[in-house]
């Protein structure tokens, strides 16, 4: 395959150039300018696009096993390709859980059947409750990349700091979704102005605030990865930022909708601007995006978060189910917002959305290189687009996003030197 005339981007190599790209045998094979003898069995033109490494995403939940009513693993891939995905780690909270070995080997066995990398996280803990250790050797050895029990927040400090200590003996990265439920009178909606207007107290920043200081410093005293997950606080980010100053080897990730929208979003949108962490304030948001900016928010993670509309359309909308899906629209989003409006330059967004996920998992992705993985998107950074229900890969609908008109498409997904998806 040869794709030819291509705004070529790669932040590893610093890459920034129209080249072109030969694909052979699921690996790339050359990166410069290629004549077009017509020997190649495909040639794509991607005149006026950028080519860039194929999106990872640290952060999805697919709902399978037991759950599959929102999603299942073939349609959270296809959501993922439609984004520009040719890597994603599901998390675990899934029923079961995915605190033994066989719902890992499952997860593995049936994204193998998707076309892109499925990767799963196993548990923490065992069955999320925070009270006992997973067999993290066994589950990393069957294949899991990390540990999480996102969704729910670990309150046994004791517990973290041993789960710590085995993360760092094995090398993998923990994941850590971080709301103490002491501070939290309603969830999925900020104690704010917003709040009081829907007559409830809400989550504050603090529920976020308390457990990230704590992590931070437990990551700084063991040495182990920590990540951050889905960052809503404006002062969450300093934490993070300082924690990294100090040496700790923490990262965090932020997902679009929380650089994109705030608290008031609840208003218009109900139970489709309901999240854990919620949507915060404008001050937030732009602390948010400071943080994007200056390096303390390492990645961008979508947190897609399927549910049913009936879910979605419980009353009173404090009530419904929190998250939103997010695969399709995330690189539309930070094109629009972040790239379009000065904040990063497109590199910036590479190294955000491939590079940086990569290096958390060690995984030998996220980059253009003669010789490397063909995982590629292809995407249209100045043309328009507007999200609509009918158009929508995934098995649940919840966006607030629908009708939103954003800037970037995606063109082609490639992975493995295979085209998964065609706009």
């Amino acid at each position: 395959m040869l794709i030819k005339n291509g705004r070529v981007v790669d932040a590893k190599s610093n890459t920034d150039e129209v080249l072109d790209v030969v694909i052979d045998g699921g690996k790339i094979k050359t990166i410069g300018k290629v004549e077009d003898d017509g020997s190649y069995e495909q040639v794509i033109d991607a005149d006026g696009c950028v080519v860039a490494p194929g999106l990872i995403d640290v952060h999805v939940h697919f709902r399978d096993p037991g759950l599959t009513y929102k999603e299942d693993i073939q349609t959270g891939s296809a959501a993922a390709k439609k984004g520009g995905y040719t890597t994603v780690v599901t998390m675990a909270n899934t029923k079961p859980p995915v605190d033994n070995v066989e719902t890992v080997k499952y997860i593995i066995e049936e994204g193998k059947k998707t076309g892109i990398n499925v990767l799963p996280a196993a548990c923490v803990s065992v069955g999320m409750k925070g009270q006992e250790l997973t067999d993290m050797d066994a589950l990393k050895a069957a294949g899991a990349v990390g540990f999480t029990d996102d969704g729910i927040p670990l309150m046994n400090e004791k517990l973290v700091y041993e789960a710590m200590k085995k993360a760092k003996e094995l090398n993998v990265p923990l994941s850590f979704h971080e709301e103490d439920p002491a501070f939290i009178s309603e969830n999925g909606i900020n104690a704010g102005a917003v709040a009081k207007e829907l007559g409830i107290t809400g989550s504050p920043a603090l529920a976020e605030d308390s457990l990230v200081a704590r992590d931070c410093m437990i990551a700084l005293h063991t040495g182990a990865s920590v990540n951050i997950q889905h960052i809503s606080s404006a002062t969450s980010v300093k934490a993070v930022k300082l924690a990294k100053e100090l040496g700790a080897n923490v990262t965090a990730e932020v997902t679009p909708h929380h650089f994109t929208l705030d608290e008031t979003a609840v208003l218009e949108h109900g139970a489709m601007a309901k999240m854990n962490p919620p949507l915060r304030t404008a001050k937030d948001r732009e602390g948010i995006i400071e943080g994007i900016k200056d390096g303390s928010i390492d990645m961008i993670a979508t947190d897609h978060a399927p549910h049913s509309m009936e879910e979605k359309a419980v009353l009173p909308v404090w009530k419904a189910p929190s998250g939103i899906i997010g695969l399709e629209t995330a690189l539309g989003l930070a094109v629009t917002e972040l790239v379009k409006k000065g904040h990063l330059t497109t590199m910036q967004l590479v190294e955000k959305m491939c590079v940086n996920p990569a290096k958390l998992y060690h995984f030998d992705k996220g980059y253009l290189a003669e010789g490397g993985d063909a995982d590629i998107v292809i995407f249209n950074e100045d043309e328009e687009w507007t999200v609509t229900d009918d158009e929508i890969a995934s098995k649940s609908h919840n966006t607030p996003f629908i009708g939103r008109t954003l800037f970037g498409r995606v063109k082609y997904t490639i992975c493995g030197g295979n085209i998964v998806y065609k706009d």
